[in-house]
């Protein structure tokens, strides 16, 4: 009898100290190691690392395969663009997107367009900002201009009410700047394959298409120089606007013969 006391008594215990929260291992876990806590400083630095190097490399992303923002230097696309603008161009077009008439375009200078007066250089800091896509990128390299002339079109100037005529068709341009002619030069030309002809809306003061026959590619635009379509003015906060293409100015232009 007392030997089933005893053993009641121990079952009784062993419950108790159960119920009480006792925090021995079980056999099974006997011998394993214990995961050590990790110091909640060293958890938040952790955590901010991985979201740091995540949107880097988001950025990054974006800005070589999407979006790239520019800041405008000139006075060339007044007054759809004017001086210290900055915009956001589609990289998607060309590409996935085909460019059109009416496009403002971001490009690479085929050679001889801009000044040969070098720019201030940015310090390190600015590099790395413009680098990841934080700064714009300023357009010592690049130009910006609205395209008139598709490959194989037939761009002329002028009619006699002075408008420019594509493919045959005059086109009314909304955008030009305000008491600005169409064109202060004549021209006849005929855009070749794989390349653009170009005007900046401010045309008394662009250095376009125009005047650069005796650059690199005779004054047209090699679409391979194209990075993107301006689609958003971001930056100062009251010129927040979307670029819209001017569809009815090129809506009746028919394709090249």
């Amino acid at each position: 009898m007392g030997s089933e006391h005893d053993a009641e008594d121990a079952r009784e215990v062993r419950a108790t100290e159960a119920a009480d929260g006792d925090d021995t291992p079980s056999p099974e876990l006997r011998g394993r190691p214990r995961k050590r806590r990790r110091h909640p400083v060293v958890a938040f630095l952790r955590e901010t690392v991985v979201v740091l190097v995540s949107a880097l490399v988001l950025s990054v992303v974006i800005k070589t395969f999407l979006a790239q923002a520019f800041y405008i230097p000139s006075e060339s696309m007044e007054h759809t663009l004017e001086v210290g603008d900055r915009l956001v161009v589609n990289k998607l077009t060309p590409g996935p997107f085909d460019l059109e008439h009416g496009d403002i375009v971001v490009f690479l200078d085929p050679g001889g367009w801009l000044s040969s007066v070098p720019p201030d250089d940015p310090n390190a800091v600015e590099q790395v900002l413009t680098w990841i896509g934080v700064l714009p990128e300023h357009a010592d390299e690049h130009v910006i201009k609205r395209v008139i002339g598709l490959p194989g079109d037939q761009v002329v100037c002028c009619t006699d009410q002075g408008q420019i005529t594509v493919n045959g068709e005059a086109i009314t341009e909304p955008y030009v700047a305000d008491g600005a002619a169409p064109s202060d030069v004549e021209f006849d030309v005929v855009v070749p394959e794989g390349h653009l002809y170009v005007l900046g809306d401010n045309r008394p003061h662009s250095k376009d298409s125009r005047y650069n026959g005796g650059s690199v590619g005779g004054g047209f635009v090699p679409v391979r120089n194209v990075v993107g379509t301006a689609f958003v003015i971001t930056w100062p906060l009251d010129r927040i606007t979307w670029l819209t293409d001017p569809d009815e100015t090129f809506a009746d232009v028919p394709d090249p013969s």
